[in-house]
């Protein structure tokens, strides 16, 4: 367990996007480039390729859309800068998350929950408005192989959104690793985990992003 894990397993309750993110990439989970600002010369000294979008980043916002605390598709620095100053006015003591816009990929939805039957379980499914439309998903108890991941994936309806359908260049083995990898989280934090959501994740011919990151710590 690295050092930046330690120090974010001291923390209880949410854990801000930024943070969520940074625990991916210590477990080889790629997700989007992104940069915290705090000043409008964080923003000016930006280092990220447009488009961007920028996010209030708090542990005291999990639900960012419903108060209004997304921005997507933002084009140049003087429309950044702009939002960043009306961002600021509305959210005065959070972080404020700029993450570069990821490429549409399919899209599919991952996490780690208590339950309070069987402990951690992980769950996978299809995202996009497939999750809220047939609440497609498919869920084992930690820890699992890689047989599981791969039954996990079978289970799902919208499996075929993996197996090249309609010419979507998903690569479903990169699904099977990323559920292996969140598995390891869960068998490591097991004891820390209340709950994880990485919604959307995109997956690619070549590759697969985690967008949005979620965490709870007991």
């Amino acid at each position: 367990m690295n050092q930046t894990v330690k120090e974010l397993l001291k923390r209880k309750g949410p854990l801000a996007e930024n943070e969520v993110k940074d625990l991916m990439k210590s477990y080889n989970i790629p997700t989007t480039k992104y940069e915290v600002v705090d000043t409008e010369e964080d923003v000016r000294n930006i280092r990220l390729k447009f488009p961007v979008a920028l996010k209030v980043c708090s542990p005291n916002i999990l639900h960012k859309t419903d108060v209004g605390g997304v921005k997507l598709n933002i084009e140049n620095n003087k429309e950044l800068l702009q939002e960043f100053l009306a961002f600021r006015k509305k959210f005065p003591e959070e972080h404020l998350l700029v993450d570069q816009m990821a490429k549409k990929g399919v899209e599919i939805i991952v996490g780690l929950v208590q339950d309070p039957s069987f402990g951690l379980t992980i769950m996978a499914g299809i995202g996009g408005i497939f999750t809220e439309l047939y609440k497609d998903v498919s869920f084992r108890v930690v820890e699992i192989d890689r047989y599981d991941a791969e039954q996990m994936i079978d289970e799902l309806e919208g499996k075929k959104l993996l197996e090249g359908f309609r010419n979507m260049k998903a690569n479903k083995q990169l699904v099977i690793d990323l559920l292996l990898k969140v598995s390891k989280i869960g068998e490591e934090l097991m004891e820390h985990i209340d709950q994880m959501d990485l919604n959307p994740v995109f997956v690619y011919e070549d590759g697969i992003c985690v967008v949005d990151a979620k965490m709870i710590l007991k």
